[in-house]
């Protein structure tokens, strides 16, 4: 049974993900792996939304992040109701993978696969997971678990206050 979420707030291509993944992190991830033949493409592909190549939505839950406002809930990436306990949800918007490997602990992690720069598919069985190589990434403190990835996904910082999870 998959725990998979994805959240999504408009309707970002993966080449637009690509494209915002491209800070200097992602281009030394992109520089060290492979060749030109093997970097990831930008057409859509398994689990993907095949008019946008976005991660398929099936069966997961849309969330629009608040804008503006000094209140922690207006500036909330995500409600903690949003994260189940041993899996996680991914905000592609973000760029970011938001996990609780047990019950009141949240992580969270750049969607960007450290292999070859492809955004994580989805978090299932307790793992981050990529689809692109199939590299699987610990919901606990991103390290990779299988595959070819050898290097853990960013970590990022986020706040909890209440049900409101921001970044920091």
């Amino acid at each position: 049974m998959k725990n998979e979420q994805v959240l999504e707030a408009g309707t970002a291509s993966r080449r637009m993900l690509l494209v915002g993944a491209g800070s200097v992190g992602a281009v030394a991830a992109l520089a060290a792996c492979g060749t030109e033949s093997d970097s990831p493409s930008t057409s859509s592909g398994p689990g993907s939304d095949p008019t946008t190549g976005a991660p398929s939505t099936t069966g997961a839950q849309s969330a629009a992040p608040s804008a503006g406002g000094g209140d922690t809930a207006a500036n909330a990436i995500a409600k903690t109701t949003d994260v189940p306990v041993g899996s996680g949800v991914i905000l592609a918007e973000q760029q970011v993978v938001i996990t609780q490997p047990a019950a009141g602990t949240f992580k969270c992690f750049s969607n960007v696969c450290t292999h070859q720069g492809c955004p994580v598919s989805s978090v299932d069985g307790g793992s981050i997971v990529c689809k692109c190589h199939n590299s699987l990434f610990s919901i606990e403190d991103g390290s990779p678990t299988s595959g070819p990835a050898r290097q853990p996904l960013d970590e990022k910082q986020i706040t909890v206050d209440g049900e409101s999870i921001t970044l920091a």
